[in-house]
């Protein structure tokens, strides 16, 4: 059975035999809180039962009805950052702009999965709108605005066009970057009225790209990067490292190198955040870092994604990654190569 639609309902996944009737039950409490969609192109690239990647990242599962202590509404912050409704100002040089919390397909791991839905946040009135581009106006150390939410990229070309033009008018904005998941969830969606609007600024235009295993790498969604690609849209990657997911160097390296054979460059790869009812998608962190050391040297340097951590309570992002040099006494470094191997730099005279 092949769907036509998204899917939204435990009974739909029941329907098309992805969870067990007596498990309905389960589902159901769980989409009763977290909102849930599957789009057709993921439907399709489910093998198997609840822990297909696939499967795992979009079926709802009753374990995220357990919350631990240091879990939080707002891992990252956002709400400590906005100074208005639809703006997260983090940074000195660059905001979010938030213009809807809607999303194609519903991430099961979502670090904003209290705020997105159909009875999340909803989508910023005209309103709110000019009162966040009057805002990012007032501040000229704004250079870049990253659209994000939700998913920008499942408005309508003629909201997404009327944004980028109210950006358009703000002289020191000079960089619009959309975080999305549209290219793979929903490759058809990238056509030339999107393209044509989301470039409707003149600005340099940037899209980063949320993928978590190789095989959401389709050849649709491939076609859809291109299309991205050869108006001179710059693309860039985010992943979350996600237990029973993409834990494994092989498969994260498999993904890192789609990415570039898609002309997307590897930026980041998150540290899952302390959403409530994540807890199962979390790895320690010394585990992550044994996975991203893994991928140096035996994947191309363009395939190495940044491991970050975005603090919580809303302090930003820190890289994670192993440190591969360190100071000794006498000014030299000790430093490692890929294969563990230990070397000292400056090394001695002969």
């Amino acid at each position: 059975m092949t769907a036509v639609r998204a899917i939204t309902t435990a009974a739909e996944l029941t329907e098309y035999g992805l969870v067990a009737p007596e498990n309905a039950d389960g589902i159901e409490a769980v989409t009763a809180r977290y909102a849930m969609a599957i789009t057709p192109p993921m439907l399709t690239l489910m093998e198997g039962g609840a822990d297909d990647p696939i499967a795992r990242q979009f079926i709802p599962d009753p374990a995220e009805l357990r919350t631990s202590p240091e879990e939080l509404a707002d891992p990252i912050g956002d709400h400590a950052h906005s100074p208005v409704e639809g703006i997260v100002h983090r940074y000195p040089d660059r905001v979010l702009l938030k213009a809807v919390h809607v999303c194609p397909v519903y991430c099961r791991f979502c670090f904003r999965r209290e705020m997105v839905g159909p009875n999340g946040e909803g989508t910023l009135s005209a309103e709110k709108l000019e009162v966040a581009l009057a805002y990012i106006a007032a501040n000229p150390q704004i250079w870049e605005v990253i659209l994000t939410g939700g998913d920008p990229l499942i408005l309508s070309p003629r909201r997404l066009a009327a944004i980028m033009r109210g950006l358009a008018a703000i002289p020191h904005v000079k960089i619009v970057r959309f975080h999305t998941r549209v290219p793979v969830v929903q490759p058809d969606r990238i056509d030339a009225d999107l393209i044509a609007a989301i470039r409707e600024s003149g600005k340099v235009t940037y899209v980063a790209l949320h993928a978590n295993h190789p095989r959401e790498m389709t050849e649709d969604a491939r076609a859809a990067c291109a299309r991205l690609v050869d108006t001179g849209i710059a693309m860039v990657s985010q992943t979350v490292l996600l237990k029973g997911v993409n834990d494994d160097p092989a498969v994260l390296g498999q993904l890192m190198r789609a990415f570039v054979e898609t002309r997307v460059k590897p930026y980041y790869l998150h540290h899952p955040d302390l959403a409530p009812g994540t807890g199962h998608f979390r790895l320690s962190i010394e585990e992550g870092q044994a996975i991203v050391a893994s991928l140096r040297g035996t994947i191309s340097g363009l395939c190495q994604p940044t491991y970050i951590l975005d603090i919580p309570g809303g302090h930003g992002k820190a890289p994670l990654n192993l440190s591969s040099a360190q100071q000794t006494e006498g000014g030299c470094y000790a430093v490692s190569d890929y294969r563990g191997g230990k070397h000292v730099y400056p090394p001695a005279a002969d």
